[in-house]
């Protein structure tokens, strides 16, 4: 019996190696190549089969960051994190203060920073469990190690959903705007990222009163927010 766990233990640690050793390959290989595809990606893919969408359609189109619109960039870290150049890649006050809200009331907060959704994203699957957090956290303190933030924003801009079978801005500015990424006004920026907390649920090609709502109170923080492209050197 113990030999067969001294076995089934060694084999263990093979795996746990070579994922390892895979994990980091793809951080680094990512830190200067465009990422093609996603965990996120895959999933939606897989859903769509075993629900038997058989139309279901992935567009995706990677840009780099200067070919973006700057009002973009400003509107992603004022909607999603304010404090995305600042913290290590969690924000601690926003977390704290999920835990307090969390505890009291019925609906979930999140307090997810950029860099933990951008982990998720590429290397991970949606869902709430501790093994998918756990992971999350190792992926977040990985990707400010290695890419750094101008990279992690990156990444992400070109990783998020922003509706069915829409992931990334350019995909996102060409379907729902009809312009490129780099041709959208602050307006159409902010309208784009207020679709972030759910894109299943808020859609860009019938806003809702509450996206415009949102979607005000975006440009204003935009405005307040020091300029994003600065901490970029540009």
């Amino acid at each position: 019996m113990s030999q067969i766990l001294s076995t089934l233990l060694r084999k263990l640690l093979q795996l746990l190696r070579y994922g390892s050793a895979l994990v980091l390959g793809l951080v680094l290989l990512y830190s200067f190549v465009p990422v093609p595809y996603t965990g996120m990606m895959l999933e939606r893919q897989l859903e769509a089969w075993w629900s038997g969408k058989s139309n279901y359609q992935l567009r995706h189109q990677w840009v780099p960051l200067e070919e973006m619109s700057r009002h973009l960039l400003q509107a992603a870290v004022a909607s999603e994190d304010q404090k995305f150049l600042e913290h290590n890649g969690f924000d601690m006050q926003a977390i704290e203060k999920a835990l307090v809200y969390n505890s009291k009331g019925k609906k979930i907060r999140g307090a997810s920073t950029i860099s933990q959704q951008t982990a998720k994203n590429v290397f991970l699957w949606s869902g709430r469990s501790w093994l998918r957090k756990g992971l999350e956290t190792g992926f977040t303190l990985l990707i400010e190690a290695v890419w750094g933030k101008q990279r992690i924003l990156e990444i992400y801009l070109n990783s998020i959903e922003f509706g069915p079978g829409v992931f990334g801005v350019e995909a996102a500015a060409q379907q729902y705007f009809r312009r490129s990424a780099a041709q959208l006004t602050a307006a159409q920026a902010a309208l784009m990222v207020t679709v972030l907390p759910n894109p299943h649920r808020f859609l860009l090609q019938r806003p809702s009163p509450y996206m415009y709502k949102r979607q005000q109170w975006v440009q204003k923080q935009m405005r307040q927010l020091a300029p994003v492209t600065r901490a970029f050197g540009d």
